[in-house]
């Protein structure tokens, strides 16, 4: 089974905004909401999108309010690669 980890989120989020390593992404960021981070909704649905592409987990666009965090996007992405359907 595939596991989502924090260093992915970083990664994809990175790649979607060519975001240089160094960035606000740095550090202890999983409980940050992503605005704070300078992550709005838009960038959360292209995560969302690389995620599809890359794992083939389709993500709703509703889902995103489900992931207000780095934490809760881990949380929410391991929930969908056990198998259990979007909400």
């Amino acid at each position: 089974m595939t596991m989502f980890t924090l260093d992915d989120v970083r990664r994809i989020l990175r790649r979607c905004a060519g975001a240089p390593e160094g960035d606000a992404l740095d550090g202890d960021i999983a409980d940050v909401p992503f605005a704070e981070l300078g992550y709005d909704s838009l960038a959360l649905l292209e995560m969302a999108a690389h995620v599809q592409q890359e794992y083939g987990i389709r993500i709703p666009d509703d889902a995103i309010e489900e992931m207000p965090t780095p934490r809760a996007a881990v949380e929410y992405l391991n929930r969908r690669f056990a198998g259990e359907p979007s909400r």
